[in-house]
């Protein structure tokens, strides 16, 4: 299926975005493909779109993505109890992270440091140079995505950002950053669904061909 052609007939508003849309998915191949991991982060209910990508990243999506042979092959060499269960449940994933989801830590990081750093603390302490910082704000202007986006540029990790017409100071920060039209929020989040939707199904159908056998 040609993903990026059925969003613009869904959405016909989000084809200026599709330049965008295909420099992020390309990014993001190039991180998976050399063993990098995604992080993500938003606020409010761009924190809940952060989990709603790492769920689709990290777990079938459109497809089941059963283990390959080789993996199926490791685990029975491992002579394990529940060998059997493994190889016939566990599927392929995309290493993904959603920053808004350590609790303890960012409880604990904001009360004793700050809470605006509560996402750049976690992209300096699970970031490496090739991964990706996936940014979300409606606005562009969410100070503690902005703060985790330049720990990003800082240490080396490709950055991306989901926003709205203006995208705001993410503007300058951003590897890539996608800009859906409109200026109010749900509005804007509303076109953000179909637009990860879309990049999740991509990456799945590049990197899991037949579901992954």
């Amino acid at each position: 299926m040609d993903w990026l052609k059925q969003l613009v007939i869904r959405y016909p508003e989000l084809d200026v975005c599709l330049p965008q849309i295909q420099t992020a998915i390309d990014l993001l191949k190039d991180c998976f493909a050399a063993g990098g991991k995604v992080l993500v982060c938003g606020n409010g209910g761009s924190a809940s779109d952060a989990e709603h990508i790492v769920g689709e990243l990290m777990k079938g999506y459109m497809s089941k993505r059963p283990l390959s042979k080789g993996q199926k092959q490791a685990l029975n060499d491992a002579a394990l109890p529940d060998g059997d269960y493994l190889k016939n449940h566990l599927q392929g994933a995309l290493p993904a992270i959603s920053l808004v989801s350590q609790t303890s830590l960012i409880s604990a990081f904001s009360n004793d440091v700050s809470a605006e750093l509560v996402y750049a603390q976690q992209v300096y302490g699970y970031g490496k140079a090739g991964d990706v910082l996936w940014g979300i704000s409606t606005s562009g202007n969410a100070r503690n995505v902005l703060l985790a986006m330049q720990t990003a540029k800082a240490f080396g990790l490709k950055t991306i950002g989901l926003s709205g017409a203006d995208g705001g100071k993410l503007n300058a920060l951003c590897d890539v950053i996608i800009r859906v039209p409109g200026e109010n929020t749900p509005f804007v989040q509303e076109r953000h669904l179909p637009v990860y939707h879309t990049i999740c199904a991509v990456l799945e159908a590049d990197f899991f061909p037949d579901g992954g056998e």
